[in-house]
């Protein structure tokens, strides 16, 4: 069909005037979009093809009416992201000098660790919740804690790779226990959940601990580091550590906290001794010396013939009130010499007076021994090997002022806290050095 030539013209030009706007909006619209983000650059000739009589063909730029917005807009944007990458480089950092360890309380020396060394909080505070939990800050180690019987093998957040376990190794069935545990340990070290072990003993009395050998790794096993109670012959300072028995957590013994009262206080009575005295032990010499050398008005004494594994809110609050009106505090050897009684007369600020002789079992013998961490340490207690020595003691301290009383109260006191100061320092660092030394 022929288009007649008016309507052909019209449409020419129709079609100009659309393509014009279209190639005007786009020039427009387009240009300060890209101009935002981008340096728009075309490769043009000027009218001849050559600019100021020769040369090469003059490199013209679209007119940018943005570009000082352009230039500082992106200046800015450049700062910003340095800036940004700056603040992600100091996270990394500080990522990097900050481990998580996570304790496992598996035994009731687990408290004393956690609440006494570490000082680190623990929630709900009822003693005898079936979960208990905290969170510490120690060196370069950011530390969290679990304990109470509702902590059950499987059911224990598993957010990192190293572990302290907390276990009791006094008696067959403390050990069958804690080899439980140790087996599901095992375990997450084999599937690579866990990387380092390290594990905390309650040890045998005896110093019996073979159960546990073949888990440390210089014997093939994944224990890393082992802390022990008691002075076992193991004892390297480079994979087994010697670890302070403390206070009987286990019978609701708390944190306690020195005051002015605690330390100034006028102590009514010489010495205590509050416990179980067995048939031929020494303890029958101790309460045979104070009755026959009429001390028992100046001491408090509640000899019983049987040992109560259970404390009651009397009978703590009965040993309690003994510690803090004593002057010293009697610790004949049970078991071993190292007993609860020690960290728990030095809490109060009462002297212990501990009998200084190797118990019978396989402990380390020598010079320093018994009681050779407490030794090294400084401890400021009274030693004696007979309770035949206790008359003359007893005599030094009617003769000493209350004005000596408390000085030395004050030390035993800054000994106690600078010795637990020294155990949590010595953890740390010895998990800093064996757990994290190639990160």
């Amino acid at each position: 069909m022929k288009i007649p030539k008016r309507k052909l013209f019209l449409l020419i030009i129709f079609a100009y005037v659309a393509f014009s706007l279209y190639a005007a909006y786009n020039v427009f619209f387009s240009t300060k979009v890209i101009s935002r983000v981008h340096r728009v650059v075309k490769k043009e000739t000027v009218s001849g093809g050559v600019k100021d009589g020769g040369g090469a063909p003059f490199l013209a730029r679209d007119w940018n009416p943005w570009e000082d917005e352009q230039v500082d807009y992106n200046s800015a944007l450049t700062k910003k992201r340095e800036a940004f990458k700056q603040h992600l480089a100091r996270i990394d950092k500080n990522k990097a000098t900050r481990y998580r360890v996570q304790i496992w309380g598996k035994a009731a020396i687990g408290i004393y660790l956690w609440e006494h060394i570490l000082e680190g909080p623990l929630n709900p505070t009822d003693k005898v919740a079936q979960w208990r939990e905290g969170e510490l800050q120690s060196g370069k180690i950011d530390f969290s804690f679990y304990t109470g019987p509702a902590v059950v093998q499987g059911h224990v957040p598993l957010d990192m790779n190293s572990l302290v376990l907390v276990l009791n190794g006094r008696e067959p069935q403390k050990v069958s226990y804690s080899t439980r545990w140790l087996e599901h340990v095992q375990a997450l070290v084999k599937s690579r959940t866990v990387s380092h072990v390290a594990v905390v003993l309650l040890g045998n009395e005896h110093c019996h601990n073979d159960f546990i050998g073949p888990y440390l790794k210089r014997n093939g096993g994944f224990v890393d580091l082992l802390f022990v109670v008691y002075d076992s012959p193991w004892v390297n300072d480079k994979d087994v550590f010697q670890w302070p028995l403390g206070v009987a957590t286990y019978r609701q013994f708390p944190m306690i906290r020195p005051n002015a009262q605690l330390i100034t206080s006028n102590r009514p009575y010489l010495c205590n001794f509050l416990g179980t005295v067995y048939k031929n032990s020494s303890r029958e010499t101790l309460m045979q010396v104070l009755k026959k050398s009429g001390l028992e008005e100046e001491c408090i004494t509640n000899a019983r013939e049987k040992w109560l594994p259970q404390e009651t809110a009397d009978s703590l609050r009965q040993y309690q009130t003994a510690l803090v009106q004593s002057e010293l505090t009697l610790c004949p050897v049970g078991i071993n010499s190292e007993c609860y009684r020690i960290y728990e007369a030095c809490s109060y600020g009462s002297v212990p007076v501990v009998e200084d002789v190797l118990t019978p079992g396989s402990c380390a013998a020598g010079s320093s021994s018994p009681l050779r961490l407490l030794k090294a340490a400084g401890a400021p207690f009274i030693f004696i090997s007979d309770w035949k020595e206790l008359a003359a003691i007893l005599e030094r301290e009617r003769g000493m002022s209350q004005e000596q009383r408390v000085d030395r109260r004050r030390r035993l006191l800054e000994w106690y806290a600078g010795f637990r100061q020294q155990m949590k320092e010595r953890f740390t660092e010895v998990l800093e050095e064996n757990f994290f030394k190639n990160v």
